[in-house]
């Protein structure tokens, strides 16, 4: 049975009149489904029991298997899913001042090959069904009683290499008459995939774009992430240009800091080089390290000489405040433990 969160107003308007219903009641569902959070489709008091018998019989209000709950002291929550086919997946809560944001995956495994993240230990296995990202938000709020109002899109696997259902679920989470998460409240990362950054450039939403960037150079960034031999970092910043100049918008770039790697003050002014004149913002995050992978954290000395050097090369930067530092932090290590102590049995 195929659940109700995989569609969007205009796939149920498209149903109901395959069905002979009025186009009205696509509203009437989304509202229902997103705005009250049903548990039942007998709890949609304006509509006819014939119809809603209909919605029992094609679509599921299913949500999440927990497999997983941890806390952190700091606020931070993460979240161990399994999935209708026994997969496992991860999403994390983060208490900011803003208010909270969810960090959703967006693919069972990963492909891109970045060497110091744990989401790439196993490789992807399918895409996430648009249902399946939706149910991440839905399950994180039922479970904590939280309203999310903030959404990141770079859990484990590469969003732009599942962009049509990704796309998909920004629609659905920013219907105004659902959950109703403004567009400029979300933000999907990608590792770079030039041809979808440039597609992305005409998405009608304006939802912020993140590059994955981690290196300031071909050298660095060949030997840590695979996808630059397919994409090198000359043709990345003509993309990211290429987008900005159509939308206008403003680029986050995510730079890791691995110790001995990618940190030093030669590094920073490589960064800078490549950055000069674009709108970009630059996020410096302290690594998580994890334990079957060599890489360590740059040292606090070296993160904030990093930082004051783009400073004072004029780069608009900031160093992001760790958070889960106490649990399974990094994308993939909830998953890559759990799956672990399964095999074992």
């Amino acid at each position: 049975m195929e659940s109700i969160y995989n569609l969007s107003e205009d796939d149920f308007k498209l149903y109901l009149n395959n069905l002979g219903e009025k186009p009205f009641r696509a509203k009437q569902i989304m509202e229902w489904v997103y705005r009250h959070k049903i548990q039942s489709f007998d709890e949609m008091t304006n509509v006819k029991k014939s119809f809603i018998e209909q919605l029992k019989n094609d679509f599921s209000l299913d949500l999440l298997e927990v497999v997983t709950h941890q806390v952190s002291s700091d606020g931070t929550q993460k979240f161990l899913f399994r999935l209708h086919d026994g997969n496992l997946i991860e999403s994390v809560l983060m208490n900011n001042e803003y208010g909270y944001s969810i960090c959703v995956t967006t693919q069972v495994g990963c492909n891109m090959g970045c060497v110091f993240c744990a989401s790439g230990m196993k490789k992807k296995l399918r895409n996430l069904e648009t249902a399946e990202i939706v149910m991440q938000l839905l399950t994180v709020e039922k479970v904590t009683g939280i309203k999310i109002t903030h959404i990141v899109i770079m859990g484990i696997g590469e969003p732009f290499d599942n962009y049509d259902n990704v796309t998909r679920f920004m629609k659905i989470v920013n219907y105004p008459l659902g959950l109703e998460i403004g567009a400029r409240h979300i933000t999907v990362s990608t590792s770079g995939l030039i041809p979808k950054i440039r597609e992305f450039a005409d998405f009608d939403l304006q939802v912020n774009l993140a590059i994955s960037l981690h290196a300031p150079n071909n050298d660095i960034r060949n030997n840590i992430m695979a996808v630059n031999k397919s994409y090198p970092i000359e043709d990345l910043i003509d993309a990211i240009k290429y987008y900005i100049d159509k939308t206008n918008r403003r680029v986050t770039i995510e730079y890791i800091l691995l110790k001995d790697i990618n940190d030093s003050r030669a590094n920073a002014n490589e960064l800078a080089d490549l950055l000069h004149g674009l709108n970009v913002y630059v996020n410096l995050i302290p690594y998580n390290e994890v334990i079957e992978k060599p890489y360590k954290r740059s040292t606090k000395e070296s993160m904030q000489a990093f930082f004051d050097q783009l400073k004072k090369r004029r780069i608009n930067v900031q160093l992001r405040r760790e958070q889960g530092g106490d649990i399974d932090a990094a994308c993939g290590q909830l998953r890559s433990k759990q799956m672990k102590k399964e095999e074992s049995i």
